[in-house]
């Protein structure tokens, strides 16, 4: 499984998630809208998810309805399809 960045991250980007990923999964320019976690490298550890100021990281099986979206999102910055996740 993988977590997945959503909405309230747009505009927001604070990126003290990038700083508490042991696998640097997260990643995102000056010119994104959000960061984004890319699924084939997360590792499921959930240490991004307690220093989110903005509480925009879920398990991607707790990903609310309205932002479900951002699961091809976040796969899609990293040009990977959300259904290539083996897990």
């Amino acid at each position: 499984m993988t977590y997945v960045i959503t909405q309230p991250c747009e505009g927001v980007k604070d990126g003290a998630c990038i700083d508490a990923c042991p696998v640097d999964c997260i990643e995102g320019t000056p010119d994104t809208p959000m960061l984004y976690i890319d699924p084939e490298v997360c590792v499921d550890c959930a240490a991004c998810t307690s220093v989110c100021p903005v509480d925009a990281i879920y398990p991607e099986d707790e990903v609310p309805e309205e932002w479900t979206s951002y699961i091809k999102t976040n796969a899609d910055y990293f040009g990977r399809s959300a259904d290539d996740d083996d897990d």
